[in-house]
C-alpha cells in the first residue's frame, strides 16, 4: 500500500540509518491482540517508511511477532531490542545473561543479526561491571549486534555517555520532559552517538483536565500544567511529535501503538516538519521556567 506520508530516513550510528519515526513494539506483545492485526500493523509500518522497530524480552510476544512477520522483509527493518535480564537459570545483569540474552533474541527475532542491542535501563553499578560490557562488545565483534547501546535516563544515562563504549542511547525526551536536552545532547554530539527519543508524547497528558492520579502520565501532567503553554492551531499531538522528532541530534522517536491508523496519524504529524523556531524556543523557555523536576503543584 502507498501512503501520502513517506517517513524520512536519517543517519544514525554504526553505519545504520533509521526512520525518524519508529514503532515501539510493546503493545503488540499482548497475547489478546489478534495475529492478523499485528501483521497489518508491522507490514503497514514498513510500507509507510517506518524502519525502526523497538522491542524487549519483557514485552510479551513482541520479539517473536516481529520475527514472524518481518522475516521476509528483514533487510528493510532496523530491529532494536534490550538485554540484561530474564534468562531462565541465569542471574540478571551478568555477562552470561548478556551473552545468552543476545542469542535468545536472535532466535525469537528470526534473524542472524540485531541492529541495535540496548542494556535495558540498568543502574550505573551494572555499567561499571567489566563482564557485562565485555559480552556486549563481544556480540558486536561477532556480528550479532551492529550497534551496542544503552537505554535509560538521568544519572545512569550520564555514566553511560561517559564510558566511550556505546554507539547510541535511548532516553526520554518530550516537550514536557526536556532534561536530556541540556544534560545528554552535548555528550552525544561530542561522541558522535545515535539518539532514540522514547516517550515523545509523554503519555498525552493533555487528555486529562484534572490530575490523573494513578495513571502513567501523572508526573508528566504535573509538568504540562506548570508549563502553561497553548498549542494553538498546531494541536497537542502534532506539537509533541514535532518537538521531539526535530530536536537536534534525535535520530528517531518511538511511539507505541497497536493501531495502524494511529501510526499513520503520527507519520502525518511528522510530515509537517519542524515547529516554527519561535514556538520551539517558547516551549523550551516554558520548561525552564517551570523549575526543578519533578514538578509539584
Amino acid at each position: 500500500m502507498l501512503y501520502i506520508w513517506a517517513v524520512e530516513q536519517r543517519d544514525f550510528a554504526a553505519g545504520i540509518s533509521v526512520s525518524a519515526l519508529g514503532l515501539g513494539a510493546g503493545q503488540i506483545g499482548a497475547a489478546s491482540l489478534p495475529e492478523s492485526q499485528v501483521e497489518e500493523l508491522l507490514l503497514g509500518a514498513l510500507d509507510l517508511g517506518i524502519t525502526l522497530f523497538d522491542t524487549a524480552p519483557s514485552y510479551g510476544l513482541s520479539e517473536e511477532r516481529l520475527g514472524r512477520h518481518l522475516h521476509q522483509r528483514r533487510d528493510e527493518a532496523v530491529l532494536s531490542t534490550k538485554v540484561g535480564y530474564g534468562v531462565e537459570g541465569t542471574p540478571d545483569w551478568t555477562g552470561e545473561c548478556i551473552r545468552l540474552g543476545v542469542d535468545a533474541a536472535l532466535g525469537r527475532l528470526h534473524t542472524d543479526w540485531i541492529d541495535i542491542v540496548h542494556l535495558h535501563s540498568c543502574p550505573a553499578d551494572v555499567l561499571r561491571r567489566d563482564d557485562v560490557i565485555a559480552q556486549l562488545v563481544a556480540a558486536k565483534e561477532a556480528g550479532k549486534a551492529r550497534c551496542i547501546a544503552y537505554s535509560g535516563d538521568n544519572d545512569d544515562l550520564d555514566v553511560a555517555l561517559g564510558m566511550g563504549v556505546f554507539d547510541s542511547v535511548q532516553t526520554s525526551l518530550s516537550f514536557c520532559d526536556q532534561r536530556s536536552i541540556d544534560m545528554a545532547l552535548p555528550k552525544i554530539e561530542e561522541h558522535k552517538m545515535g539518539l532514540i527519543a522514547k516517550r515523545p508524547l509523554a503519555n498525552a497528558p493533555w487528555r486529562y483536565e484534572n490530575f490523573p492520579e494513578g495513571q502513567e502520565c501523572a508526573e508528566y501532567w504535573q509538568r504540562y500544567e506548570a508549563m502553561r503553554i497553548e498549542p494553538g492551531e498546531v494541536g497537542w499531538h502534532s506539537l509533541a511529535i514535532r518537538f521531539a522528532a526535530f530536536t537536534p541530534l534525535v535520530g528517531s522517536i518511538i511511539t507505541g501503538t497497536k493501531s495502524l491508523a494511529h501510526l499513520c496519524g503520527n507519520a502525518e504529524a511528522l510530515a509537517h516538519g519542524p515547529l516554527e523556531p519561535g514556538l520551539y524556543q517558547h516551549i523550551k523557555d516554558c520548561f525552564d521556567r517551570a523549575g526543578p523536576w519533578p514538578q509539584k503543584i
